[in-house]
């Protein structure tokens, strides 16, 4: 199975797949920071970096229902080109702005809102084109390597992006233009192992409304993404990295760079284990394994006084969530139909970016109560607890063997 996961990235469609999601999603990631930085040198004012998450965020909640008709109707290779191509214009026009000196407060919150926008339509409509592009007995794999490149880009992208905003934002501009125009001609060459039968039915509430109906009558599903939901919600410990950085580790900038990172390297090592040793069965059990295994890590991370002991629980927390993603993105896949796919992928894109920025929300407004150790104690806790109450409340969900098992 190792040699088979690995000639997965000889077959050019899913190589191409696989590139353009690491460039795009490393763009992404640069244009946050460079967006962010950018805000603050011209306001100096918190509440302007907040309004900049929000104008991103806002765009994913109102087109939920609208994004996911959009990928279950048309192409979903043209969905995710045309929305590359339009990141790479808003880019280039940030860009331009920059070199011509006249970007202002309004300008970035449009240009952050149109990147929500893109992000919001390309999501659903890239998670819902992978199925099409390998067979579904290497699924799992290819999940685990679409999984290695977003951690590539979590790892690479913020760095990448410090380093070259030192030299002026348009370095950062231009990089992530020219990065994004090579990932929409990447995209545009992608050749589909096989079609899907588009919806037919006409636009009306209730056809945008069956991703949601599709959801709450498969219990596997519902129990799947409620499961990322509140789990993640609960156990948004690295919200806290900075304050664990400077009042109780105290280690500086460093000590808080190697703790972002720690995450995404246990996660990346982790996803490429799966790509080349994918799971074969007990994939309930091993989920809220998983789980649990990432709220005890939690837990020792909120207890922890040691840099080192941190970063190893920090690298745990990030492994033991790539195993429950991967299982979980597998399910939600493999047993929704083609037709309904581009729905369900927005219901789902929807609870993974609302449990993210909830998450944090809900471990700063904690910390801010009880302190920041408790905050992230409970938080691991929390997780463990959410796990025990979703197998008692999903049994097909702890009981399942097979990622094909409805």
């Amino acid at each position: 199975m190792a040699s088979l996961s690995g000639s997965i990235l000889r077959q050019p469609s899913f190589a191409n797949y696989w590139v353009s999601r690491i460039l795009t999603s490393i763009s992404f990631q640069m244009l946050s920071v460079a967006i962010g930085w950018q805000m603050y040198a011209l306001t100096h004012d918190a509440f302007s970096l907040g309004l900049v998450g929000l104008a991103q965020f806002v765009p994913m909640v109102l087109l939920t229902l609208v994004v996911g008709q959009v990928a279950d109707r048309f192409d979903r290779r043209r969905i995710v080109n045309v929305c590359q191509i339009i990141e790479a214009l808003t880019a280039g026009l940030l860009l331009y702005g920059s070199v011509a000196g006249w970007l202002s407060k309004e300008n970035i919150l449009v240009a952050a809102a149109i990147l929500g926008a893109c992000r919001s339509f390309e999501g659903p409509a890239s998670s819902a084109l992978l199925p099409q592009l390998v067979p579904k007995k290497i699924l799992q794999q290819a999940i685990a390597w679409t999984t290695s490149a977003g951690q590539t880009a979590q790892i690479v992208g913020p760095s990448l992006g410090g380093v070259l905003y030192a030299l002026g934002p348009a370095s950062v501009y231009i990089t992530v233009t020219i990065a994004l125009l090579v990932s929409t001609i990447l995209t545009f060459f992608i050749r589909l192992e096989r079609t899907f039968q588009r919806s037919s039915e006409p636009v009306t509430l209730r056809s945008m409304l069956m991703g949601l109906v599709f959801v709450y009558r498969h219990k596997v599903i519902l129990g799947t993404i409620s499961l990322d939901l509140f789990a993640v919600l609960l156990g948004g410990a690295t919200a806290l990295l900075p304050i664990f950085a400077q009042d109780i580790l105290h280690t500086g900038p460093l000590g808080l760079g190697l703790m972002r990172t720690a995450p995404a390297v246990g996660a990346l090592i982790m996803s490429m284990v799966l790509a080349y040793y994918p799971l074969k069965k007990a994939f309930g059990p091993i989920l809220f394994g998983a789980l649990g295994v990432f709220g005890l890590a939690t837990m020792l991370f909120a207890l922890s006084t040691n840099l080192i002991i941190s970063l190893v629980a920090l690298l745990i927390i990030g492994a033991s969530d790539v195993v429950s993603v991967v299982i979980r993105s597998s399910l939600v896949q493999l047993q929704t139909p083609d037709e309904m796919r581009g729905r369900v992928n927005a219901v789902n894109s929807l609870f993974i970016g609302t449990s993210n920025q909830l998450g944090e929300f809900e471990s700063g407004t904690l910390a801010g109560l009880i302190g920041t150790v408790p905050a992230a104690f409970i938080g691991g806790v929390g997780t463990i607890v959410v796990a025990g109450l979703w197998m008692l409340l999903f049994p097909s969900l702890r009981r399942i063997r097979s990622l094909s098992e409805s």
